[in-house]
């Protein structure tokens, strides 16, 4: 994606200056930089629309993260995202409530997810989401 094109995850930024400075943080061996679990959160769908797997499995919690991560579907856009709330329990751990649309195949689908995440050794980790 182009550095100056929007960012995908819906803020008013550019992909080099939002989600793509997280990206490559990570990809340039710095580790993960969101600086809280709405941002991670954010650069995870940037991560899922840009089908950047090595981000994906970086980001997921070594507790629940999968062995590997299939390739996008031939065809599915990503159509956007909606972050409803980000609430902190505390300092480590957080939720983000978020509804991500996209479309395959002539259909369109929306995933409405809670996410947790949790901060160790000073970096963000998606856990796992309930779907609504």
């Amino acid at each position: 994606m182009p550095a100056s094109s929007n960012c995908p995850c819906g803020q008013p930024a550019t992909y080099s200056g939002c989600c793509g400075a997280l990206h490559a943080a990570q990809a340039d061996g710095r580790g993960l930089t969101a600086p809280t679990p709405e941002a991670l959160m954010r650069s995870r769908y940037a991560a899922f629309v840009l089908d950047l797997r090595s981000y994906l499995l970086a980001s997921w919690h070594a507790s629940t993260r999968p062995a590997e991560l299939e390739p996008l579907e031939p065809g599915l856009k990503w159509l956007g995202l909606n972050v409803k709330r980000a609430l902190m329990q505390d300092a480590d751990h957080g939720t983000v409530e978020f509804v991500a649309r996209s479309k395959l195949g002539g259909r369109a689908h929306r995933l409405h997810e809670v996410s947790r995440f949790v901060r160790e050794n000073g970096e963000w980790f998606y856990v796992d989401g309930d779907l609504s």
